[in-house]
């Protein structure tokens, strides 16, 4: 299991990251980049997804991870439901629509995945992190300074 310590390397953040990039794309369209109101909360929620998990994962324990997690989940439903009132408006189509629409499924799904393997591995108390830079990895301190995740969560 690696041990994490940077939120770039998950996954899950980076299927959020991808989300707000399609967010971004579909809300630059002419019709759609007029409704300020519709255009900046949705583009606010999907940011809301990646930053979460992002500031959750430096909160430096599992409980609190957890929560950001939740603040995430919920931020992707909330993109969901924008979603349908721009197609609702026409400022997507059938096709942007479902392929945004599932990368935020996706999202969730990746979301819930970790929440349930942090809730059964769950470690209380907070762990000391060092944000240095050049602060050295051993394998005496690497479970201290991140979180144990399985390989599948993961990547470089």
């Amino acid at each position: 299991m690696p041990t994490i310590r940077e939120f770039e390397r998950l996954d899950v953040w980076k299927s959020a990251r991808k989300l707000v990039n399609l967010v971004y794309q579909r809300t630059n369209s002419p019709k759609f980049s007029k409704d300020f109101a519709l255009r900046d909360q949705i583009r606010k929620a999907s940011i809301s997804v990646m930053s979460n998990i992002a500031e959750g994962l430096d909160a430096g324990y599992d409980g609190e991870f957890i929560r950001f997690l939740g603040y995430s989940f919920r931020s992707a439903a909330e993109v969901q439901s924008q979603l349908y009132t721009a197609l609702d408006q026409q400022y997507i189509d059938q096709d942007e629509f479902d392929i945004a629409y599932n990368q935020a499924v996706d999202v969730r799904k990746q979301i819930r995945g970790l929440i349930a393997y942090l809730a059964k591995n769950k470690r209380t108390g907070r762990i000391a992190r060092e944000v240095s830079p050049t602060y050295e990895v051993t394998e005496d301190n690497s479970r201290q300074n991140g979180f144990d995740l399985p390989e599948d969560l993961v990547s470089d």
